[in-house]
């Protein structure tokens, strides 16, 4: 059953910025449980390819999208394989793209997911558990160093070294292989009293990072779907991109990426973002998640 309470982040804003009334073909590259989708099949898209590595998230996206039947193909993959997707549906420009980087309340509180903290559970954390290292099997084999600048860089965890040094030292006496044991242990190392945010809830953010290779790739993505979308040509418009962030990391990778495509010459696209589109308060009341998120977009141009 697809989540009734899941509220996909910045929606209307989407929705202005790819324009699916505009008709053609849009791909959702990360599909989740299907919301952005359905809006834009609902606005006017003609077909829609949601393409997301988490098989469960398919299951739901799924179920959400059933009603629009041969309008909708999904695909177990990434977004990094978009133009083998794209080939394997016969499809080739497209008139916009979505990328959600985020990840969904309901993959972060999945049972057996090893994502979250509030459970003692293995330590898996792998967006697609048919492929890739366990977090506790990183964690077995990663030295201190590497350990301390994954937890700073991808957490922004001020107590990084000391943290991976206490995981280190654990591991010594017994595998980590328990989403209890780790948040534990880091609870242990950052010390000090805390209410609101957990102590474990950078490190677990982090470890999430790096066992996803959630930033890997992420600007050749970028600069592949700009390849994929259409020219603009006559009366038909260019194809767009929108992509929203949650992390300032993959926030300075899009804007960088997007200036750049933007800039010389022969400009590829065309800022539709000068500045990052955020939520406002009212939406943040309704979707605490959506407080970090980013959006910004680029439309095709005729070079």
């Amino acid at each position: 059953m697809v989540d009734a309470a899941h509220v996909p982040v910045l929606l209307d804003e989407v929705r202005a910025l790819l324009a699916p009334a505009r008709g053609g073909v849009f791909v959702d590259g990360t599909v989740g449980l299907g919301g952005h989708a359905q809006m834009l099949l609902d606005g006017g898209a003609d077909r829609l390819i949601g393409i997301d590595r988490d098989p469960a998230a398919l299951t739901r996206a799924g179920e959400r999208l059933a009603p629009y039947g041969g309008r909708v193909t999904l695909v177990h993959g990434d977004h990094r394989e978009l133009d083998a997707v794209l080939g394997a549906a016969g499809e080739g420009a497209v008139a916009g793209v979505l990328l959600d980087l985020g990840v969904s309340s309901m993959q972060l509180e999945a049972e057996g997911r090893g994502f979250s903290f509030r459970r003692d559970e293995p330590l898996d954390m792998r967006m697609d558990q048919s492929r890739g290292e366990t977090a506790a099997e990183r964690l077995a084999t990663v030295d201190e160093t590497t350990l301390a600048d994954v937890i700073f860089r991808f957490g922004e965890e001020r107590k990084s070294r000391r943290v991976a040094r206490a995981i280190v030292q654990s591991r010594e006496r017994e595998p980590i292989v328990r989403t209890g044991q780790l948040a534990a242990i880091v609870r242990r190392a950052v010390g000090g009293p805390w209410q609101r945010i957990d102590p474990a809830t950078r490190t677990f953010q982090a470890l999430r990072i790096w066992v996803n290779g959630e930033l890997d790739g992420l600007d050749p993505s970028i600069g592949c779907a700009v390849a994929r979308l259409q020219r603009p040509e006559g009366e038909v418009s260019g194809g767009r991109l929108a992509v929203i962030s949650f992390h300032s990391l993959e926030d300075r990778i899009v804007k960088h990426t997007f200036r750049g495509m933007a800039s010389g010459e022969v400009p590829v696209v065309r800022l539709l973002t000068r500045r990052p589109i955020v939520a406002g308060e009212a939406v943040v009341s309704a979707n605490p998640r959506a407080r970090s998120a980013k959006l910004r977009a680029g439309e095709r141009c005729r070079s």
